[in-house]
């Protein structure tokens, strides 16, 4: 099967060759037909399967095919993403591969200034990424007017429910236009994400295309076990003798983030940190140095588990496992991308031992451990069984009073002795 084979038309097809898009993933060959005829859509994708392409070309090809000029302050098509990484990700993707079309785009997301935002939505554009809490306080100040929207695309449904924006959403849900097309992307189809496609799609085609909660197969996954306070001097032991040049660090707190960071710099290694904390400016500038190779390593919390698209990233490393589970597989589907080979290496101590086994359950896998000669754990994290549960020591025998009391003659009680 061919991109071609799909319907697409040529502009985008050279932008595809340009961009080394030879075959299209199972996602595109079965969302890109279903958009470009009109039909409502409810996919499970997990990152890295090309769920972008999968809903971006076919968008781009209707808004050029079809329908009228975009009015002042007005938006044909809207993308609502959960975070800013991801709806820069989303937004670079729709300007690749809609580089020979005459289309107008743009982003929006908090932590940056409106003004720019609301001056490039005076001319009207023809698809908008946003996050769902910009896009209303670009609502409230009449900057924005929905009633040219045809398509509403929601990415990674499960992670906004996640962090906590349904209510935004059926703000949002509210304001547009009954009459549209809407398509539905998630990890996951919880109860949740089912009643909201119940309510929001018409006649959707379903599409799951992979597993949920299994990472790559070219994704070498491992565990080494060591006490809490000796991971900062474990990590930089690990990256001298290992000689590592790229490296994704994931950290639980922005203080554990920014406490690493700090080490990392005073041993003269280029790190840099992305939490939400920072600026979206500031968050931007590290990853384009990380990206560049301007910095070796890169410490993020979970703000930066879905969003982040870095070219053949070799390594990912959990400094700290995720309080979710279902986090550690966004996390190390940052690496092994696109066929690559890559490796997951996550620092566990005896208090994430419940991580582990939420982990293992999720993935139905159990993962190799280890100790690093110098550095092995006083405090010893549990094993777990198959289901990922955790494995109780078994309780040793009573001892006689015999054994008790070595030494000591003890009589036998014969009162009570049956004859």
């Amino acid at each position: 099967m061919t991109f071609a084979s799909l319907g697409l038309i040529d502009s985008l097809l050279s932008a595809l060759d340009t961009l080394g898009y030879r075959t299209p993933t199972p996602v595109q060959a079965q969302s890109i037909p279903a958009v470009l005829a009109g039909r409502d859509l409810l996919a499970a994708a997990q990152t890295g399967t090309g769920k972008t392409a999968g809903f971006a070309l076919p968008l781009l090809q209707r808004l050029v095919m079809e329908g009228p000029q975009v009015s002042s302050n007005c938006v044909r098509a809207l993308v609502l993403v959960p975070t800013r990484e991801l709806a820069e990700q989303v937004h670079q993707s729709f300007q690749k591969y809609g580089a020979a079309v005459p289309l107008r785009t743009m982003v929006a997301y908090g932590g940056v200034s409106i003004n720019p935002q609301m001056m490039r939505l005076r001319k009207g554009v023809d698809l908008m990424v946003a996050t769902p809490g910009r896009l209303l306080d670009l609502q409230r100040q009449n900057a924005v007017r929905f009633n040219q929207v045809t398509t509403l695309v929601l990415d990674e449904a499960d992670r906004m429910l996640d962090l906590g924006f349904a209510r935004e959403l059926d703000q949002v849900f509210a304001l547009l236009p009954k009459q549209r097309q809407t398509l539905l992307f998630s990890a996951t189809f919880s109860d949740e994400i089912r009643a909201m496609a119940a309510k929001l799609l018409r006649e959707p085609l379903t599409i799951d295309v992979a597993p949920r909660n299994v990472a790559a197969k070219t994704v070498t996954q491992s565990v080494i076990t060591v006490d809490k306070k000796r991971k900062p001097e474990l990590f930089l032991h690990l990256y001298q003798r290992r000689q590592w040049k790229q490296v994704l660090v994931f950290a639980k707190t922005r203080k554990g983030v920014d406490e690493l960071v700090d080490r990392l710099q005073a041993a003269r290694i280029a790190a840099d940190s992305i939490h939400g904390d920072k600026p979206q400016p500031a968050r931007l500038r590290a990853l384009e140095r990380f990206k560049a190779g301007e910095v070796d390593v890169l410490v993020a919390t979970d703000v930066a588990a879905r969003g982040l698209d870095i070219h053949d990233l070799p390594l990912v490393v959990n400094y700290d496992l995720p309080i979710v589970a279902e986090d550690y597989v966004h996390r190390i589907g940052r690496t092994g991308r696109a066929g690559a080979s890559g490796e997951a290496l996550s620092l566990v101590c005896a208090d994430e031992a419940p991580q582990l086994g939420a982990i293992e359950a999720l993935t139905r896998q159990t993962l190799k451990r280890s100790e690093e000669p110098g550095y092995q754990a006083a405090h010893r994290v549990p094993e777990t069984n198959a289901k990922g549960e955790l494995v109780k020591k078994p309780k040793k025998p009573k001892k006689s009073k015999a054994e008790r009391m070595p030494g000591v003659e003890v009589k036998e009680d014969v009162r009570f002795r049956c004859p």
